[in-house]
């Protein structure tokens, strides 16, 4: 299955009272595919999955399988600390239509290198659809090591990583020692190590700033790999600092606010996640005014804007 080169990590929009509002969620899926994501991942990170409820994670799943209708994979976000409970999430995404998963590494538990195996492969075996594993050790508090990841690569259903360890090294030992039969892909988890990742070999990334900045991205990857290398680098430079704002605070708060600039309702999150401050937004305004000054000089030669 094709991926593409950005796949959206999705957020979720919470009504006022807490429950989730499925026509902006509608309204953000065909906002994400019309302007530079080639797959969404539904009930990742950034969906604030861990403050859903289990029915409320697979209609999310289910909704949005319906709604993209075929037009960009789906991959559903089944991972778990539990890995009992992973493989039901991971049936049910399937029942519903999911084109592939996603499986964070255990978290809390903390396993070692032979326990994260075993959780991946014992999940992978249960299911069909192609596994991407999901390296964020900043969040889970255990890193997948890269000869795990190398090892895991050759189960026949997994297919990709998204590395969000930050480590480019890491990064760079796996596409190098993966065996090239296996297909096996690796993408950032880092939107600010896009550019990076792609020069030493990496598919792309499972993005959060292309909720709002997808096509400059996509420009800058077709720059890369026109061989326009000055254009992507100034288009890299430009987008470091509205990353960094978008990270400022606990994701995915800033990057929802955010979308509120392109007409969307989705400023309300739920706890322990909490709406950015004035001061905060501020801030932001400031990046984001100052991004949009730079980004028209390269937007006036994109096609896909």
């Amino acid at each position: 299955m094709n991926l593409g080169r950005i796949g959206t990590a999705m957020i979720t929009p919470f009504k006022e009272d807490g429950t989730i509002n499925y026509p902006e969620l509608e309204r953000i899926i065909n906002h994400l595919i019309n302007n530079g994501t080639d797959c969404i991942v539904a009930c990742g990170t950034t969906s604030e999955n861990p403050t859903m409820s289990t029915e409320e994670k697979i209609e999310v799943v289910r909704f949005t399988v319906e709604k993209v209708a075929g037009r960009v994979p789906v991959i559903a976000g089944t991972g778990d600390n539990e890995t009992a409970y992973s493989i039901a999430m991971t049936h049910k995404a399937e029942e519903n239509g999911a084109n592939g998963i996603m499986l964070v590494a255990p978290y809390y538990n903390k396993p070692n290198q032979r326990g994260i195996f075993a959780h991946f492969e014992t999940i992978a075996k249960e299911t069909s659809l192609p596994v991407m594993l999901y390296n964020v050790p900043g969040r889970t508090g255990v890193n997948i090591a890269y000869e795990t990841s190398v090892a895991l690569s050759r189960i026949s259903n997994i297919a990709w990583i998204k590395e969000a360890s930050g480590n480019l090294d890491q990064m760079g030992d796996i596409i190098e020692n993966v065996d090239s039969d296996d297909n096996f892909l690796v993408y950032s988890g880092d939107d600010g190590l896009t550019l990076p990742l792609l020069a030493i070999g990496g598919a792309g990334i499972i993005s959060v700033a292309a909720h709002v900045v997808g096509n400059d991205m996509q420009l800058m990857i077709k720059a890369f790999e026109e061989g326009n290398h000055e254009l992507a680098a100034k288009i890299h430079r430009a987008l470091l600092p509205l990353v960094r704002a978008l990270f400022a605070q606990p994701n995915p708060s800033p990057v929802k606010y955010a979308m509120t600039k392109l007409g969307f309702d989705t400023l309300n999150v739920r706890l322990p996640m909490m709406e950015m401050t004035d001061e905060e937004k501020a801030n932001f305004d400031r990046i984001w005014d100052t991004y949009q000054e730079k980004a028209r000089s390269f937007r006036e030669i994109s096609t896909f804007s």
